[in-house]
C-alpha cells in the first residue's frame, strides 16, 4: 500500500520522532507538510497526519494542508504530541479528513516536552518524551494500521 505521513515538528523535533517510528514499521514515505502539494495527496492509500498540539490545536501548516487537499477515498490516521498526550484534541482534524471522504483507521498520542510559555521558566514538562517507550507505542500502533 503506498504510503504517506506529513508532519509538522517544531522545537523540540518531538512530532519528528513520532513520525519517523512510524514511517518505519509502514515503509512510508515522510515528508513535512511544507514539501507537500496538496493534489499529490490523491497518489497515496493511506495518509497520516500529525504535529504537535498548540492550544489544542494541530499545527496551521497541516490545518491548511488539509484544507487544501482535494477530495480523497484514502485511509488517514492522526497522531499528535503535546505537553498533555491526548487524543480529544484529534476531533477537528478528523472531522476534516472525514469531509475529504478520507476513512480514519486510527490515531495516536503521546506525551513529548514541551517548553512554552511557563513551562520554560522551570525548564519544561516532559523533557526526554517522547522516550523510547512512546516509539515501541507508535511502532506498536502503526503495525495496527492494517497495511
Amino acid at each position: 500500500m503506498k504510503s504517506l505521513i506529513v508532519y509538522v515538528s517544531v522545537e523540540h523535533g518531538n512530532t519528528e520522532k513520532v513520525a519517523k517510528a512510524i514511517s518505519e514499521v509502514l515503509g512510508a514515505e515522510l515528508k513535512e507538510a511544507k514539501e507537500v502539494d496538496p493534489h499529490a495527496l490523491q497518489n497515496y492509500e493511506l495518509i497520516g497526519f500529525g504535529s504537535g498540539i498548540f492550544f489544542s490545536k494541530f499545527h496551521a501548516r497541516l490545518l491548511q494542508l488539509v484544507t487544501e487537499m482535494p477530495q480523497s477515498s484514502c485511509k488517514a490516521f492522526i497522531f499528535s504530541t503535546s505537553g498533555f498526550g491526548k487524543t480529544d484534541v484529534h476531533e477537528v482534524l478528523r472531522k476534516e479528513l472525514e469531509a475529504k471522504g478520507c476513512k480514519i483507521v486510527g490515531d495516536f498520542a503521546c506525551k513529548g516536552w514541551d517548553t512554552y510559555k511557563l513551562f520554560k521558566l522551570t525548564g519544561g514538562i516532559n523533557k526526554g518524551r517522547p522516550d523510547e517507550n512512546d516509539l515501541a507505542r507508535a511502532r506498536e500502533f502503526a503495525k495496527g494500521l492494517g497495511t
